[in-house]
C-alpha cells in the first residue's frame, strides 16, 4: 500500500460517523480491509470490536495493536470550517471527527500490517489488530474482552503521541457525591431539608482533599464536572436530592476504595453528616451496536512502565533505527491501557501520530505526512517486539 492509499483509508474511516455504540460502519470498513489484505483470521466479538490476526512462527512475543473505533459526538457542526465527516485535505491537514482520535492511527496500523503481509513477512510471534468499541465511554472494558480471548504478550495503544513512545498515563475515575434531603413546598421550606444546601459544604470539603503526587505522572486531580438537583425543574419544591459528579485523575497504586476513603475522610474532618451525604464511584451500563450491554464502574487505573523494560527498550530502539525522533513520555489523558496495563498487567506502550490536544476539538485534523511516519513506526515496533523470546 502506497502513501496515497494510506491517506485514502484514513479518509474512508473519517467519513464513517461512529460515536460510542454506533461504530458498525467503521467496523465494517476495518473488517473488509483486513479480509482483503489477507489477515489469517478476522472476526467480530460480542461487543462489536473487530479483531484480525497474522499468524507467526510461535517462537516470539505475540503483539496486539489497539485502535478504538468510536469517536465523541460533533456537538456544534456549524462551528467547523470543514465538514466533520468529509475527510477534507487542506495544507497538509486531513480534517474530520476522529482524524486525530484515532482513525488516523487505525489507518496507519492497518497499513503497517498489510505491508508485512504483502512483503511475505512471517513474524516470530502472532500479531493482532483490535478495532475496539466504546473507548470514549468505558476505557478498556471492550478491549479487556479481546485480551482475555487472544492473551497477547504485549500491547500497543495507538493514541496520539506525536510519534513519541508513551510508557504510562494517569487513570480516571468518576465520583458521585450525593446529598439526600426531604422535599417540601418552597413556601414552607422549614418542613423539608434542602439537599442543595446539604451538598454545598461537601463540595468545599472535596476541593480541599489532599491529592497525591508522582514524579513522572504529576499530580492527581479532582474537578467538579456537574451538579444536578431533583426534582428538576424544581418549581415550588425544596429539592430532595442533589448529585455532583467529579472527575478524579488517578496515579499508580490508587484504588476505588482508597479514592472514596479519602473523600469520606475529608467529609468527616469537616463534620459533614454521612447520613445525608455520601460518595461512591459511578457505575453505568450502555448498549453496543451489536445489542450487547457493556458497563461497569467508571474507575480506570493509572499505569507506568519501567524505562528499562524489554518491551520499552525494544520499541524505542526500533523507532530510533527507523529515523523517528522518538522520546519517552507519558499520556496526560486516559486510554485503553488502563485495562491492558492497569488491570491486567500486560506490558503496554503507546505510539501514534498527532498531538494529544487535537482530540475532541472543532476542526480536528491530522497531518498527512505523520500518517506515513506512524505506519513506518508501527511496522518497525512490531518487527522488533515479535522477536522478543517468551520465557519457557
Amino acid at each position: 500500500m502506497n502513501q496515497s492509499s494510506l491517506i485514502a483509508l484514513c479518509q474512508r474511516l473519517v467519513r464513517q460517523p461512529g460515536i460510542s455504540g454506533q461504530e458498525a460502519a467503521t467496523a465494517s470498513v476495518v473488517k473488509d480491509f483486513m479480509e482483503t489484505a489477507g489477515f489469517d483470521d478476522v472476526w467480530t466479538d460480542r461487543y462489536g470490536s473487530v479483531i484480525g490476526r497474522i499468524r507467526g512462527k510461535g517462537s516470539g512475543f505475540s503483539v496486539l495493536l489497539d485502535g478504538h473505533l468510536d469517536t465523541v459526538p460533533v456537538s456544534s457542526p456549524d462551528a467547523w470550517t470543514h465538514d466533520p465527516f468529509g475527510g477534507d485535505i487542506h495544507d497538509g491537514k486531513l480534517y474530520g471527527r476522529g482524524a486525530a482520535d484515532m482513525k488516523g492511527a487505525i489507518a496507519a496500523m492497518l497499513t503497517a500490517l498489510s505491508r508485512m503481509i504483502a512483503q511475505g513477512e512471517k513474524p516470530e510471534g502472532d500479531v493482532f489488530f483490535c478495532g475496539s468499541v466504546q473507548e470514549e465511554v468505558f476505557e478498556g472494558i471492550a478491549l479487556g474482552e479481546v485480551l482475555n480471548d487472544v492473551k497477547p504478550d504485549c500491547v500497543i495503544i495507538g493514541e496520539a503521541s506525536e510519534l513519541n513512545l508513551k510508557i504510562g498515563q494517569r487513570g480516571r475515575a468518576e465520583i458521585l457525591l450525593e446529598a439526600l434531603g426531604k422535599s417540601a413546598h418552597s413556601a414552607n421550606p422549614q418542613k423539608g431539608l434542602n439537599a442543595v444546601y446539604e451538598i454545598l459544604p461537601a463540595v468545599e470539603a472535596v476541593r480541599s482533599v489532599s491529592l497525591p503526587q508522582h514524579p513522572t505522572l504529576g499530580s492527581a486531580i479532582i474537578e467538579l464536572t456537574d451538579i444536578i438537583s431533583s426534582p428538576y425543574p424544581g418549581a415550588s419544591v425544596v429539592p430532595e436530592r442533589c448529585c455532583t459528579t467529579w472527575d478524579r485523575r488517578l496515579l499508580v497504586g490508587e484504588t476505588a476504595e482508597s479514592v472514596t476513603a479519602g473523600i469520606l475522610g475529608q467529609l468527616g474532618k469537616m463534620d459533614i453528616d454521612a447520613k445525608w451525604v455520601h460518595a461512591s464511584v459511578v457505575s453505568a451500563v450502555t448498549q453496543c451496536y451489536t445489542g450487547e450491554e457493556i458497563g461497569g464502574i467508571r474507575f480506570f487505573p493509572a499505569w507506568l512502565m519501567e524505562k528499562d523494560h524489554p518491551v520499552v527498550v525494544s520499541a524505542f530502539d526500533a523507532l530510533k533505527q527507523a529515523g523517528l525522533p522518538a522520546r519517552l513520555d507519558v499520556y496526560s489523558f486516559c486510554t485503553n491501557g488502563s485495562m491492558s496495563a492497569g488491570h491486567m498487567n500486560i506490558p503496554t506502550i503507546g505510539f501514534g501520530p498527532c498531538r494529544e490536544d487535537q482530540a475532541h476539538v472543532v476542526d480536528e485534523y491530522i497531518l498527512t505526512d505523520e500518517l506515513e511516519k506512524a505506519a513506518l513506526g508501527y511496522q518497525r515496533i512490531v518487527q522488533s517486539l515479535t522477536q522478543l523470546r517468551k520465557e519457557r
